[in-house]
């Protein structure tokens, strides 16, 4: 990387500020009806993801690694994969647009935690050396990216369905909100699963084991069953509606959990390569 630490550190932290600028646009547009100000947004949190985009590459080509060998580096590479599949999910769902007033302030905050962590250089272990942990990784950082979406939706869907009025009216119609945030519960799902079996085969390869009931391992089964009981209830049992929206965000509570209290905070096998 041609640029100091300090250099590094700085352009971050004006990344931060382009994604608050947009939080502020998009927010004043949904919030107010100001369309202009919505295309505003997109525009300028495109010029972040841009700039977004450079840093983790630079970073990557200095250390020689991807982003998942610290929190600076995860919390970076995921506030970066939010933006880009909030983009892309808007591309083929337009619907989503008020989604933004979410994803884009998820965005800004964890890449700004993710500066008050050291950025040094760290070696990468030969168990890194895996294409495993690359599909773990990545599957896992699009499912919280899917469960940013589908939680940001069933949050809209109790807010509208408490008070259809002001901002609100401009929210799809609550039909819409609660299948749109059961289709995005089921793409995450997906990719949580799929994810946590390329850990199993990475475990396998690094430790010679493919479950050791690790408390983040433990935690990422519960989570998986507690998505996977919530999408057998919508298919089966005719769960929608507000117990399916409170269903599905308690759901995201616990995704939270997994992904950054007990890969960070629990004695897991996890958390020694975060520290």
């Amino acid at each position: 990387m041609k640029m100091s630490l300090g250099s590094y550190i700085a352009a971050n932290w004006a990344v931060v500020i382009i994604y608050v600028l947009a939080t502020i646009a998009t927010v004043s547009g949904v919030l107010f009806g100001k369309d202009h100000f919505e295309r505003i947004s997109y525009r300028i949190a495109a010029v972040g993801l841009i700039m977004h985009s450079v840093l983790i590459a630079a970073w990557w080509r200095e250390v020689g690694h991807g982003p998942y060998m610290a929190p600076n580096e995860v919390l970076s590479s995921d506030a970066w994969v939010v933006m880009v599949c909030f983009f892309v999910f808007l591309r083929f769902y337009p619907r989503i647009k008020p989604v933004s007033v979410l994803a884009f302030p998820a965005a800004f905050l964890m890449l700004a935690l993710s500066l008050f962590y050291n950025p040094g250089i760290r070696s990468l272990p030969a168990t890194f050396r895996s294409v495993w942990l690359l599909i773990h990784i990545g599957l896992y950082k699009i499912a919280l990216a899917t469960l940013v979406i589908a939680a940001a939706l069933a949050l809209f869907y109790l807010l509208k369905k408490r008070s259809d009025s002001g901002w609100l009216l401009r929210l799809p119609p609550l039909e819409t909100l609660d299948v749109y945030s059961y289709r995005f519960a089921g793409f995450g799902f997906i990719f949580w699963t799929i994810g946590m079996l390329a850990g199993s085969i990475w475990a396998f390869q690094a430790w010679g084991r493919f479950w050791g009931w690790d408390p983040t391992e433990t935690w990422a089964l519960i989570t998986c069953l507690m998505f996977g009981l919530y999408l057998h209830m919508r298919r089966f049992y005719q769960l929608k509606g507000v117990r399916a929206a409170w269903t599905l965000l308690v759901c995201f509570c616990v995704s939270l959990v997994t992904l950054f209290g007990m890969a960070t905070l629990s004695g897991s096998i996890h958390a020694e390569y975060f520290k």
